[in-house]
């Protein structure tokens, strides 16, 4: 078996793992997610880059699960000509039915704003590229082929597969697959996609794996650990109190799967723990509005206190002003409120979106605050915040930077180094083989040493981007 890094080796985004096998006299070729680049240029070119293999080559695809760091590049693959069977859970499907078409339609309206305003000699730098369109995205759609958590499917002969519970967002999911090639014995590989938090609001905890030969371990996390719950919900309390203090708006860029609907529950959490007054939220990302109908759809999937507190809510709906925007109008209205809004919208990295125009707005007030909940790739806009830039160019104009700006990591939806430590340690034995992906330099580096140390697996590669392993 071979395990080539296509992606998501020494950085966060662009997870992407082909794997080559010979089982029942031919080879098996298939992927394990397929997710954009994000951040930048640099990103984009990557997204770019030609396969070292025929799409069409391919026999099937294994989604963790619907992020667009793990899912994104799947309507350019499937329009360069692969045709097979995707697998993923059941609420993941449905969430790729909301994400995948909004990918494109964002693509294609930040090109048609950069040409408008080439046109109009304001556009400076290179031209956005849109990696696929909406009509691309449908056909991909109907290559899915949703599973249910526990559900065992034999993809090829001697190839089986097996959903758990990733506890990271809804439908993400732990890929484990037990693969039988010609003349060897048979292996277990788990692919772990992003593990959640132990603990945490909205999911429930990731499950465990109890063997495998072949482990394939994300580290977004891997060299810090998070902030507690308690101590996530203190400074969330005093950011927002001191911003309404001072009539500010609060600007919150956040994933619209996961992270959005956490944001929410946990406000109004806080609201019925009588640590906020009445709130006025609103959610400002169509994509993030349709995953919040879905995460209701769901609920039987989500953690005993989410459920409690929506039902609360339920109760007690006068409790938060919680509004859905619709439409563009509604949208340009929010930027007229001066002070005493919540504004949650996406994208998560402000690379993309409505989130864009409300930081263009409320970044040159100094009383308005940036709250920023989720991981920053290198080269978004939003890690350039966090990095506490002086001024951002936004449409081809210098914005400054005058509101504060604040980093809230106890809310990610990966778990810590802890975390992840606490979920290798379900492996009853040490595997084979254990590759440390999805994690910038740093952090991947200091999590192969950990595993080395705490739990004393010797054999832990950090894979190299386009390099093939054995296996």
């Amino acid at each position: 078996m071979k395990i080539q890094f296509l992606g998501a080796a020494g950085e966060v985004t662009g997870s992407r793992h082909s794997v080559v096998v010979h089982s029942a006299g031919r080879t098996r070729h298939f992927m394990v997610d397929y997710g954009m680049f994000q951040g930048g240029r640099e990103a984009t070119n990557k997204n770019l880059e030609p396969l070292p293999f025929a799409p069409k080559d391919l026999d099937f695809i294994v989604l963790t699960h619907a992020h667009i760091d793990h899912s994104g590049l799947l309507p350019r693959l499937c329009a360069q000509g692969f045709k097979g069977p995707i697998y993923c859970t059941k609420a993941s499907y449905e969430l790729l039915n909301i994400l995948l078409p909004d990918s494109a339609h964002l693509q294609f309206a930040d090109l048609e704003r950069a040409e408008r305003k080439a046109k109009q000699g304001k556009w400076h730098g290179e031209m956005p590229i849109a990696l696929y369109s909406r009509e691309e995205v449908e056909m991909t759609l109907t290559q899915f082929e949703p599973l249910e958590y526990g559900q065992v499917l034999e993809l090829a002969p001697g190839i089986t597969l097996e959903f758990r519970n990733a506890g990271h967002i809804l439908g993400s999911a732990i890929a484990v697959m037990d693969i039988q090639e010609d003349g060897a014995q048979k292996k277990r590989c788990v692919f772990s996609g992003d593990i959640g938090m132990k603990g945490k609001v909205l999911m429930p905890d990731p499950d465990l794996i109890s063997q495998a030969d072949v482990v394939v371990v994300e580290s977004t996390y891997g060299d810090r650990l998070h902030r507690s719950l308690s101590e996530t919900e203190d400074e969330l309390v005093e950011v927002i109190t001191s911003t309404m203090k001072a009539q500010g708006n609060v600007i919150i860029p956040a994933f619209a799967v996961g992270r959005t609907q956490e944001i929410i529950f946990l406000l109004i959490d806080l609201v019925r723990k009588g640590r906020l007054p009445h709130l006025a939220i609103w959610v400002d990302s169509p994509m993030a509005t349709a995953a919040t109908h879905l995460t209701e759809r769901y609920f039987a999937q989500l953690d005993v206190q989410t459920q409690s507190t929506f039902d609360w809510y339920k109760n007690n709906p006068s409790a938060v002003d919680l509004r859905f925007i619709a439409d563009v109008e509604e949208s340009k209205a929010l930027n007229k409120i001066k002070g005493g809004a919540i504004i949650i919208s996406a994208s998560g990295m402000c690379d993309a979106g409505r989130i864009i125009h409300h930081l263009a707005n409320n970044l040159p007030r100094s009383q308005n605050a940036i709250v920023i909940t989720g991981f920053q790739a290198y080269g978004s806009l939003g890690r350039r915040l966090v990095d506490k830039v002086q001024k951002v160019r936004l449409f081809g104009e210098d914005v400054p930077v005058k509101a504060s700006v604040h980093t809230i990591g106890g809310l990610s939806a990966h778990a810590d180094q802890a975390g992840l430590l606490d979920w290798l340690r379900g492996f009853q034995s040490p595997p084979k083989t254990a590759f440390v992906v999805h994690g910038e330099p740093e952090s991947a580096s200091v999590f192969a040493e950990c595993i080395r140390e705490d739990l004393g697996w010797n054999n832990v590669i950090i894979p190299e981007r386009m390099h093939t392993y054995d296996c």
